[in-house]
């Protein structure tokens, strides 16, 4: 009897490695039904979803790349990716790391994890790392489903970039991968959110919550004027600011300061929950999370470190305002329509043209000489001029256009027929859309373009 005590305390004091602490968090995990549902569902429902929408007769056009989605099968993935972005992300976030510790507060299982592992240290590592684990398979399922879904509907065919360029098949394929690769950093940022409230507020509904709220609080404040430098210390413009790969040349500038904020909040908000864990009192069983320590020890520092990024940012990218000028809206405008023009022009079999012929330019105001024409709004107007060679008139059209304050425009045509004034074009093909009636674009919030 003493011999077997003496090997069960020697057992005891072995202390369990984080690689076996991770293995058995990922099992526990893994375990669950909710999580099992939500594996199978990121892996089978985007492919469905992208599938039924690309067959039906009216598109998604109020979404990014959503016009395209008959076109080519990579707009689907495009088209998803905004959607998880919105919605889907943040409450995945909620659902895997805001809960990882709660539920142990829920069960009242410390005591036995703690004997078994014997350090809050390894645990809290082991956790986080299977948290990780999952989120990533999970966005991994979104991606790829969403893109086996929409090249089985529609097909491998190139897309229309947001400045009217054409990719081709293998580019745009490893832009759209890219591009869920970079939400990543943005996602990391809410499952740190998620790990924090999950420790600093034991069993409270609101931990589970937390990823979830935080996310569509700031994406309430994108969706308001806010100066350059606080959108961009935002990680929810990293949700946004991928479309800047699919230019040319590509936007990259805002795209890199969405993923090194993100990960600088990831970074922040694990240390505190870590903090928070190995300080925490385990012999209290009626623990329940403090909402003032929590306010204390999570929310200020986040608070602190999005001044610092309003700070830094303003000082090093001189942006200003709402960083949507005039002569950004001309620019982006006139490169679309050449770029389109070029799309129409071999739609119709006319005599092809380039860019440099075209000579493009746009003069926009909005709505009146009185007002600066600047900022967001639905009241911007363009007219927009080029010319063909060997026609000495030049050509014009109208366009109205609606720009959304993260620098999103949507460019609405407004005549001439012959040009922008019908939705299908007539080829020798049959009917397709005319590239020129409505087209997606892109104004760089910042001044200038960093280069990868």
């Amino acid at each position: 009897m003493t011999a077997t005590l003496v090997a069960d305390n020697v057992a005891g004091a072995r202390r369990v490695s984080v690689p076996r602490g991770y293995r058995f968090e990922l099992v526990k995990l893994v375990s669950q039904w909710r999580i099992r549902f939500l594996v199978l569902a990121c892996w089978i429902a985007p492919a469905l979803f992208v599938a039924a929408v690309s067959q039906q007769s009216t598109l998604p056009v109020d979404t990014l790349f959503g016009r395209w989605m008959h076109a080519t099968g990579w707009a689907g993935p495009l088209v998803m990716l905004g959607f998880a972005g919105t919605w889907a992300l943040p409450l995945l976030t909620s659902v895997v790391a805001g809960d990882v510790f709660a539920s142990e507060d829920r069960l009242g299982t410390w005591r036995h994890l703690l004997v078994a592992v014997r350090s809050p240290r390894r645990i809290f590592l082991a956790k986080a790392l299977a948290s990780l684990t999952v989120i990533v398979l999970l966005v991994a399922g979104l991606a790829c489903s969403s893109a086996v879904g929409g090249l089985v509907a529609v097909g491998n065919q190139p897309l229309v970039g947001l400045d009217g360029h054409l990719l081709t098949p293998g580019d745009t394929a490893a832009r759209v991968f890219l591009a869920w690769a970079c939400v990543l950093a943005p996602t990391l940022a809410l499952a740190g959110i998620g790990l924090l409230g999950s420790v600093a507020l034991g069993r409270s509904p609101m931990g589970l919550l937390l990823p979830a709220v935080v996310a569509l609080a700031m994406q309430l404040a994108q969706m308001m004027p806010l100066p350059v430098s606080v959108r961009l210390a935002l990680p929810s413009y990293a949700f946004i600011s991928w479309n800047g790969l699919f230019t040319r040349p590509e936007q990259l500038g805002a795209l890199w300061i969405g993923i090194v904020v993100s990960l600088v909040w990831a970074v922040v908000a694990s240390v505190l929950a870590y903090v928070l864990f190995v300080r925490r009192d385990f012999t209290n069983l009626t623990y329940d999370g403090s909402g003032r320590r929590a306010l204390v020890a999570g929310v200020l520092p986040l608070v602190g470190a999005v001044a610092c990024s309003v700070a830094v940012l303003a000082s090093t990218t001189g942006a200003s305002g709402s960083g949507i000028e005039q002569d950004k809206v001309q620019r982006s405008v006139a490169t679309a329509f050449a770029h389109l023009y070029r799309l129409q022009t071999d739609q119709l079999n006319r005599p092809a043209v380039t860019e440099a012929q075209l000579r493009a330019s746009a003069a926009c105001d909005k709505g009146s000489t009185r007002v600066v024409p600047e900022g967001p709004g639905n009241d911007w107007r363009c007219v927009v001029s080029w010319h063909l060679p060997g026609v000495e008139a030049a050509g014009q059209a109208i366009y109205q256009l609606d720009v959304t304050p993260d620098g999103r425009f949507m460019a609405d045509g407004d005549g001439p027929k012959e040009v922008n004034g019908y939705f299908l074009v007539r080829t020798s093909t049959g009917d397709a859309p005319n590239p020129l009636w409505q087209f997606d674009g892109n104004v760089e919030l910042l001044h200038t373009t960093l280069k990868g």
